[in-house]
């Protein structure tokens, strides 16, 4: 009886082991982070979540690999881990989302379920490529971000609705900003708009661009800016 309790205490592990979970880990983490990159939909694509992917899985399996069966490690890295702070909001459904995959490879990958890790990795991969694919996460007619840099102090509150309108299905006006302290200073119009025919934004932004005061126009969706 007591040596089957001192026997939870005990994990052996050698060090081809170490570098076979951290490698599978690694090889997983990496295409985990490939499908969000090529699959991202959102406005602030981030590079850096993108690199903390690969090293979350990484990590995971080394965790898993310190902790192995001794209840006294698991008990202390649950003590160290509860003093951190993420100060970052995750505003992404889908964000999370990796977050937990990546997790859950790294604990297969730590436990040496090369092939959890693995064949998990390719199929929810494939499944979540499917759905983004076939526009599952789309709506039919996607939503912009415009921002409208123009000088003049005496510009009416919502100067550009009748340029705006003929394009769009729907918009709005969400924030008004000035940008300087000069009488005839710069002011930024930034509109959320739906429109018609998405192919149209560049004859969009060129009607803008030609009305009089108007110093910049930038049209966001996604990475792309027009």
């Amino acid at each position: 009886m007591a040596n089957d309790f001192q026997n939870i205490f005990m994990f052996n592990i050698t060090a081809t082991d170490v570098i076979g979970n951290v490698l599978v880990a690694m090889i997983c983490g990496i295409l985990i982070a490939l499908l969000y990159k090529y699959t991202y939909k959102g406005l602030n694509y981030s590079a850096s979540f993108t690199i903390s992917l690969i090293m979350l899985t990484m990590i995971t399996a080394i965790v898993i690999m310190v902790i192995g069966n001794n209840l006294a490690r698991a008990f202390g890295m649950v003590g160290a881990m509860s003093i951190i702070r993420f100060r970052t909001a995750v505003k992404d459904a889908a964000d999370i989302m990796f977050i937990f995959f990546a997790l859950s490879i790294g604990l297969a990958a730590g436990v040496k379920l090369y092939s959890v890790a693995v064949l998990g990795t390719f199929f929810v991969g494939f499944v979540y490529l499917i759905i983004t694919k076939f526009g599952f996460t789309l709506p039919q007619n996607r939503e912009f971000l415009m921002q409208i840099t123009a000088r003049g102090d005496q510009l009416p509150d919502n100067p550009f609705i009748n340029t705006i309108k003929p394009y769009c299905r729907r918009q709005k006006l969400v924030n008004v900003k000035t940008m300087g302290q000069d009488p005839d200073q710069l002011m930024e119009f930034s509109y959320y708009i739906k429109m018609k025919d998405d192919q149209k934004g560049n004859l969009l932004v060129a009607d803008i661009r030609r009305l009089a005061g108007v110093e910049q126009v930038n049209l966001f969706f996604d990475e792309d800016e027009l």
